[in-house]
């Protein structure tokens, strides 16, 4: 029997791992408030995030499902692994060195468990690479390899191995690492043959695919020669108790932090297509391992997103541009409102994967066809409509059977609206309200007229005073822009200068619109006035049916649970100000589709130097929003 670790230890173990930065490693978390941080719960599903990790106390809990502990806990949970295990893990990450009290060697203990097969997986993929680096037959995969524009450098960076020919070579090193063949089995890395135990792959390029937390538990093998028995272009590591395909993304272990970091994921098809877009400067891509890109993969995805609000966060899709990779783009529109955050669709021309379109023109093309993006819902729907004729009144009609169900089947209320109307206008159809009427009669949703809304409003409604339409104070879109109203009517010195600077189509709500230009007229924040005469200045100036809402804003807590107002006001600017560069950057993307590299090269190129600056300046902001400083 093995002896159970020293007490000492383990609580040294404890210490030296920061829950909060091991539940970063697969949770995207933000500050909460003093002391504590937030993120979405990887134990259950959720859409608002109610799971709290408290640094200074080595603590976790969901408010929703109530899972909580120290960081110990944790790893059990979400590795699915014993407390022994989890210790062990966690000692390894931080280079400790564990004493064991009485008992022998832990060899016959932990046989069979999950970090076994996690350890021999890793000597497999160590074994595997330095065949790749030997003199022989790997040479076909080298040469596979730097015919897609991989150097020996990029091989090794991505674990890049080569599986010898030769039945049983790395189940013989292995068995003499002291591993028995049950465990090399139960590990996907050797099968029963007619002779004994034999290696799963054979004279193939194989990836190591990892998980989560850094550790190889899979492999994805490339068919190289013509005389291969399997005729399968990929084989993969099969089910095993550390390889999950449905729930593993190769390239997540090298991506997972610029996804938290800049809240956009890039989805390809192949492993060669996220090397391409890692060595091209796209270091958020990632690709699904032998299966369909499915729900438990968004669910990783969502909590390194932070996927709890529209328009923070963005899931970008890479097919190849032929048919295939049009028919991928309609079946991912079925799947992607999963996702909170914006989702788009990037198609290379002439049928090429990322892999082939860096080959062909080089890394920029690579950064220009995610620069290019184009919402999936427009691409799903104009997809179909490409296949009719639009300059007949038969065309339009057929185009609109066969769409208004796609667009009624787009879950958010504004979004199916905003794109029924598109719809209208792509097709030509004169009368945008039947579009709109008819979507959504499609979807189930109630065929609202304005005077069929009046006639249903509530009776509290009904009884109040009439007068212009007040804003939700809980619609969560208009958030943002309520709280850096409230902000310039409260902390006037904290808003200033950049309130002021804010155009009037910052504010989407009448309401807000109106109170805006009420604060400028007053003499902006700038103006010197505070407390009761700035809000007596700004209430002269707002239209006699909105005064009620400054009185409102001017009283309403901020939503902050920071304690340095001055850092939260910011951010609710830097927010407001980053929806606006948004909008500028969506405008360019359009006309940049409209324009020819070649036949408009001059204003191509300086159109994509703005899209360039403007990306940048908001990523500036989605930091600043974020709390987090932009480097």
């Amino acid at each position: 029997m093995a002896g159970r670790i020293r007490d000492a230890d383990i609580a040294e173990v404890r210490d030296r791992n920061r829950v909060d930065e091991v539940v970063g490693e697969y949770v995207a978390l933000r500050r909460a408030s003093a002391g504590s941080v937030k993120g979405l719960c990887p134990f259950h599903d959720e859409k608002s995030p109610s799971f709290n990790v408290r640094p200074t106390h080595g603590t976790f809990h969901c408010f929703g499902c109530g899972e909580g502990g120290s960081v110990i806990d944790f790893i059990m949970k979400i590795e699915q692994l014993g407390f022994v295990e989890a210790v062990e893990k966690l000692a390894d990450r931080v280079g400790f060195r564990l004493t064991y009290e009485g008992g022998g060697s832990s060899v016959q203990k932990d046989r069979g468990t999950r970090t076994r097969l996690l350890a021999a997986n890793k000597l497999a993929a160590e074994f595997y690479a330095a065949e790749l680096r030997t003199p022989g037959e790997a040479q076909k995969a080298r040469e596979f390899l730097a015919e897609r524009g991989f150097d020996q450098a990029s091989a090794e960076d991505f674990g890049c191995g080569f599986a010898p020919s030769g039945w049983d070579r790395l189940t013989k090193h292995l068995l003499a690492q002291g591993y028995t063949l049950d465990e090399l089995e139960k590990a996907g890395l050797s099968r029963p043959g007619q002779r004994g135990h034999i290696d799963r792959f054979h004279r193939r390029l194989l990836w190591p695919i990892r998980d989560l937390g850094g550790d190889v538990v899979g492999f994805g093998a490339r068919r190289l020669f013509d005389d291969d028995r399997i005729e399968a272009k990929y084989l993969n590591t099969p089910e095993t108790p550390v390889y999950h395909k449905s729930k593993v993304l190769f390239g997540l272990d090298k991506a997972k932090r610029e996804i938290a970091k800049t809240r956009q994921a890039v989805i390809v098809e192949g492993y060669t297509d996220v090397m391409a877009m890692h060595l091209a400067g796209v270091p958020t891509a990632v690709a699904s391992c032998g299966t369909a890109f499915g729900d438990d993969h968004v669910a990783v995805l969502r909590r390194l997103l932070m996927d709890d609000s529209f328009d923070r966060g963005e899931v970008i899709y890479v097919f190849d541009g032929d048919a295939a990779g049009q028919a991928a783009a309609i079946k991912a529109f079925e799947g992607d409102q999963q996702f909170a955050a914006q989702t788009y669709i990037a198609t290379a021309a002439d049928g090429m994967d990322p892999c082939e379109l860096r080959q062909a023109s080089g890394d920029v093309a690579v950064r220009d066809l995610v620069a290019r993006r184009q919402p999936l819902f427009a691409f799903a729907v104009r997809t179909i409509l490409a296949e009719h004729d639009l300059t007949t009144v038969e065309g339009q009609t057929a185009a609109l059977q066969r769409t208004v169900p796609l667009v009624a089947r787009i879950r958010r209320e504004d979004l199916r609206d905003g794109y029924a109307r598109r719809l209208a206008g792509w097709t030509g159809w004169p009368d945008e309200n039947t579009v709109v009427r008819r979507v959504r009669e499609s979807a189930g949703a109630p065929v609202d007229t304005p005077t069929r809304r009046t006639q249903r409003r509530t009776q509290a409604q009904a009884t109040r005073t009439e007068g212009p339409e007040m804003p939700d104070r809980r619609d969560p879109r208009l958030r943002v822009q309520r709280e850096v109203i409230k902000a310039a009517l409260q902390a006037p010195a904290l808003a200033g200068p950049v309130y002021d600077t804010l155009p009037d189509d910052a504010f989407s709500h009448p309401g807000y619109l109106a109170v805006h230009q009420a604060v400028l007229a007053a003499g902006g924040t700038a103006s010197g006035l505070s407390g009761h005469s700035w809000l007596n200045a700004v209430a002269d100036e707002v239209p006699t049916g909105f005064r009620p809402l400054v009185s409102e804003l001017a009283v309403e807590a901020l939503q902050s649970r920071e304690s340095d107002d001055h850092r939260y006001i910011s951010g609710m600017l830097a927010g407001l100000q980053e929806s606006l560069v948004g909008k500028q950057v969506a405008e360019i993307k359009s006309r940049l589709q409209r324009l020819s590299p070649v036949t408009d090269a001059d204003e191509y190129h300086e159109l994509f130097g703005d899209l360039v600056a403007l990306e940048q300046y908001k990523k500036a902001l989605r930091g600043q929003a974020a709390g987090v400083v932009a480097l």
